[in-house]
């Protein structure tokens, strides 16, 4: 890619913003983060501390008074704000990549989306984990054929986090869409969706463990796929023993994959992409087998592939400048939230739910 690079100005600077989106951005060729948008004095001076050549805007009001100085729009701020500012952004004639989940129904993600492909405008979901390390290995193992023909899928995001945080992600106000079902429950359906098709019907359970907790932060979400793979995926703030990643049964063979990938740890200490990013240590590689465990030696080690969230905002740029496919389109996130609101339903009234 060569000539100017695309501006792009990045809304919201908590978590999502300062350590995945603006590092990712400014890591990419053909992209250049222009203006970050916070009112938060601390925010701003953290955003002039690692981007000294970054515009401040204090809310996205004065960001679209000079929509046209600017090539792309990033919405990483809270989840109720994402299709308010997204339809902004579009009706402003900007493209627009917004942060998982891309909005709290699949119908508003749809409607989104029939505005994007109305103004022919990239709307792009950043669903960062389809760049996992685990997930990449994963694909490949598919793709090889290494496993036969998969049963069964369990994913497993967990944390042991015992005490609330507090803040809108543990809010229980159904307009903030918080809780781990929306949060990370977003990314495990998402893959599940990507490595194994569409959802045929969806049983789940979600549970508030914490005192003090509002909203659900213990989690199970059941698929089963119209391949006939069936899914089972946890997500959880109380896991005081962490299970694995990955476990992927197959008729030839099984993958067991422990820990998380590194590049999140790497982006919230600092570090940004360069030679040797996203790739892990050897000892934490998973195995594949038959037979017997993989914690007493069973199968063969196989090496991660290197994590690559890098390759997002590349595919984003090389969608806009040469008209290369959305990386993760709207309509993909839609059909997860499709799921969402089913293990939404299957949890509350404690019913299968078909789709």
């Amino acid at each position: 890619m060569t000539g100017t690079p695309l501006r792009v100005g990045l809304v919201g600077y908590g978590l999502a913003g300062s350590v995945f989106h603006a590092p990712l951005i400014a890591a990419t060729e053909g992209l250049a983060l222009d203006t970050v948008v916070t009112s938060n004095p601390e925010r701003q001076q953290q955003a002039r501390a690692g981007f000294p050549d970054v515009r401040l805007a204090a809310t996205p009001e004065e960001l679209f008074a000079r929509a046209a100085e600017l090539d792309l729009i990033v919405v990483a701020s809270p989840n109720k704000t994402h299709v308010p500012l997204a339809t902004t952004a579009l009706k402003a004639g900007l493209p627009v990549v917004v942060d998982k989940p891309v909005a709290g129904t699949a119908a508003e993600a749809r409607e989104l989306a029939a505005l994007a492909e109305e103004r022919e405008l990239l709307l792009s979901v950043f669903q960062n984990r389809r760049w996992d390390n685990d997930f990449l290995t994963l694909r490949k193992l598919l793709n090889e054929g290494e496993l036969g023909d998969v049963w069964r899928f369990e994913s497993r995001f967990e944390r042991w986090r015992p005490k609330p945080k507090g803040g809108w992600r543990e809010s229980g106000d159904p307009a903030e869409i918080g809780g781990l079902l929306y949060d990370l429950g977003s990314h495990v359906v998402d893959q599940a969706l990507v490595l194994f098709g569409p959802a045929a019907s969806v049983h789940a359970e979600t549970d508030i463990r914490r005192p003090g907790a509002e909203t659900d932060d213990d989690t199970f979400i059941a698929i089963t796929h119209t391949s006939g793979v069936r899914s089972h995926l946890y997500v959880s703030a109380t896991t005081a023993q962490l299970g694995p990643r990955f476990r992927v049964l197959g008729s030839s063979a099984g993958y067991v994959k422990y820990g998380l990938d590194p590049q999140e740890a790497a982006l919230r200490d600092g570090l940004r992409p360069g030679p040797g990013w996203g790739t892990e240590d050897e000892s934490l590689w998973g195995r594949v087998g038959s037979g017997e465990s993989p914690v007493t030696g069973g199968g063969r080690a196989e090496p991660t592939l290197p994590g690559d969230y890098p390759a997002y905002y590349a595919a984003v740029a090389k969608a806009l400048l040469e008209g290369a496919p959305n990386p993760v389109t709207a309509r993909e996130a839609a059909a997860a939230l499709d799921v969402l609101e089913a293990a939404r339903r299957s949890a509350r009234e404690k019913v299968t739910v078909t789709l």
